[in-house]
């Protein structure tokens, strides 16, 4: 990457976010009819990568099929889950996790008037990052490298990613080092919750250091002395993308840094409305519903896409009415970045996927690609949900609402004045980050600790989840999933429906379901050790009643979810069928075309699949750079 391209970008992101927040849309320009690069879609993948490419001087037009409304859901970091139910910016799919209907139906959230569970997403400018709880966590070493010895390619090799990450990071929470793998001077800040949302409250401190006694049954040498670090300071124990940490694939308890500017969300939203102002070669076409890519024999040489709002039937309030269909050409490549349902279902539609599949809704077959739309995986979540004994102190008068003069808000208050405050967090109070089984390589679970009653996605989870400030959930994450099972495929040939996304958990998908299950069964049976350890709150869900390790197991195979969708256009040598993307994400049995979002990963990377996929956008942006100059 030319450094030129980022000479301005220290100048623009080096200072925290000015009070008030900015209001307002982008700058109403004529969209060109040609470009060098066609990018659609605006999340972790597609905006930084648009971002990179306008700074180093290539006209861009990024498509986004969502608006770009400045909501107090998505600059309050506590209040993302509000976010996500948001009708100015939400989607809703409704999946499923069985085949089978009598199994699917056992699910304590199976919605049967829309057939599926709810599983949000987001349709706006900053796609999911914009509404997601901004756990900003790097893979393991394991994964990159996973990648490198597949391709044979040292590029992939995880000391060579960790450098993508020090490009884009600006990190506002630890003292600058060298040793420690962070960046300071890239576009997306990152920081950790205020201290006093757990410390400035008794009963929190109280299971923070249960948590503390518990994981360091983990790691007792460490522990003695980071728990007087804590007694003494109030500050975090790991950092947990402290490269020596990743380096070592650490189990412990950790704090959990926020993608958070000066108490703010900071999503790729903002890096992409900072550029337009600065880069006239940047054109962002918001309300546009990418219907196919355009092709001269193999070339992608433009997109289709449908002019309006609210066109696609996730949203919140889909319009029916017909819309305006345009053509926009790229002179270079076309590059998805929809995500992981919606990537795979702009190929589909584009005649690249299975060919059968694709005959049976009329789409002519371009490039026959079987595993366009497998592969499909995500992390199993379950959480422990308990009651304390007394309301929490540190959210006092808080509503965890969008502001309303009517109802007082001393909490909301602190947070205009000042982005401090418990707004100023995501409501997560630490995290032990530990193996399900001691022989494992790296740590498979993430058990952190939420602020509220929390159990999943269901309409009107959001009010739940603050209705009251005397619930506390212990959430399980297990990572390094064996599940590879689950696949996505066109409802119709309509590009305005959703597609059909089954994620076929445990047993009814990939072998190895049985250690899945177990490892989340271990991770709730950790929240609860804790919680005994406090001994100040009484258990919810899944209760009391299921005690044993096998019942448990029960209500986890009905109820488990998932938030982490990935892999459904994999990558992978032009020699397997079911790979869809080569190494440096050009569509197999094409030219022009790419894909960059988490759809790409063979393996679904780490506990959180964000920052892996904005270390994807760096890396394809110096992949489609070098292709660049030696075509000029």
């Amino acid at each position: 990457m030319q450094l030129a391209a980022y000479a301005s970008l220290a100048a623009c992101f080096d200072g925290k976010r000015p009070l008030p927040m900015p209001i307002g849309g982008l700058a109403c320009r004529e969209a060109p009819k040609r470009v060098d690069y066609v990018i659609v879609g605006s999340g972790a993948g597609g905006g930084p990568l648009a971002c990179n490419l306008a700074r180093a001087g290539f006209s861009v037009v990024l498509l986004e099929a969502g608006g770009d409304p400045s909501t107090w859901t998505r600059e309050i970091p506590a209040l993302h889950a509000r976010a996500a139910e948001d009708e100015s910016m939400r989607w809703d799919f409704w999946v499923r996790t069985y085949g089978s209907d009598a199994r699917q139906k056992k699910n304590e959230r199976w919605d049967e008037a829309h057939g599926g569970i709810l599983y949000p997403r987001a349709g706006t400018l900053g796609g999911c990052t914009a509404h997601n709880a901004l756990i900003t966590l790097l893979p393991h070493e394991s994964d990159w490298n996973a990648i490198a010895e597949m391709f044979g390619d040292e590029s992939w090799r995880a000391s060579n990613m960790r450098k993508y990450w020090r490009r884009l990071e600006h990190c506002d929470y630890a003292p600058r080092s060298h040793a420690s793998g962070h960046g300071y001077e890239g576009w997306l800040h990152t920081d950790e919750s205020h201290a006093a949302l757990a410390f400035g409250d008794d009963r929190l401190r109280g299971i923070v250091y249960a948590a503390v006694e518990e994981a360091a049954r983990l790691n007792p040498c460490f522990y003695l002395d980071a728990t007087k670090q804590v007694l003494a300071s109030g500050r975090a124990l790991w950092d947990p993308n402290d490269d020596r940490l990743v380096a070592a694939a650490a189990e412990g308890m950790i704090f959990v840094p926020l993608h958070m500017n000066g108490g703010t969300r900071e999503s790729t939203r903002d890096y992409i409305r900072a550029t337009s102002a600065q880069c006239a070669n940047l054109h962002v076409e918001l309300g546009a519903l990418a219907t196919r890519v355009l092709f001269d024999g193999e070339r992608a040489v433009g997109v289709e896409y449908l002019a309006g709002t609210n066109l696609y039937r996730a949203c919140a309030k889909p319009d029916a009415k017909d819309a305006e269909r345009r053509e926009i050409h790229a002179l270079r490549e076309v590059i998805l970045a929809g995500g992981v349902f919606n990537s795979p279902q702009l190929l589909m539609l584009s005649g690249i996927g299975p060919k059968k599949d694709l005959a049976a809704l009329g789409i002519e077959s371009r490039v026959d690609r079987p595993g366009v739309g497998k592969n499909l995986q995500d992390r199993y979540e379950m959480t422990a949900v308990y009651e304390l004994d007394g309301d929490l102190d540190v959210l006092e008068g808080a509503r965890l609402a969008p502001p309303d003069p009517a109802h007082p808000d001393p909490a909301f208050d602190k947070w205009r004045r000042s982005r401090n405050g418990p707004y100023a967090s995501n409501g997560v109070v630490g995290a032990i980050v530990k193996k399900s089984k001691p022989a494992l390589a790296t740590p498979d679970l993430f058990v952190f600790g939420i602020v509220g009653n929390f159990h999943g996605y269901f309409r009107n989870y959001s009010t739940e989840l603050s209705a009251d400030h005397k619930h506390f959930s212990w959430a399980v994450l297990k990572a390094h999933t064996m599940n590879r099972a689950g696949e996505v495929k066109l409802r119709s040939a309509d590009p305005r429906d959703t597609p059909l996304v089954d994620f076929h958990y445990f047993d009814e998908g990939s072998p190895g379901g049985s250690d899945d299950l177990d490892a989340v069964v271990e991770g709730v049976m950790t929240g609860r050790r804790v919680m005994k350890r406090f001994g100040q709150a009484r258990e919810v869900r899944p209760g009391p009643h299921l005690g044993s390790r096998r019942d448990l197991a029960a209500y986890i195979r009905d109820n488990a979810w998932g938030h982490h969708a990935s892999c459904t256009n994999k990558m992978g040598p032009a020699s397997d069928p079911m790979a869809v993307v080569d190494r440096d994400f050009r569509v197999h049995g094409t030219t022009g075309l790419r894909v960059v979002d988490a759809s790409v990963f063979p393996r679904i990377p780490g506990f959180f699949v964000v920052a892996p996929t904005y270390m994807l956008a760096e890396k394809a942006t110096d992949a489609i750079l070098a292709d660049a100059a030696t075509k000029r």
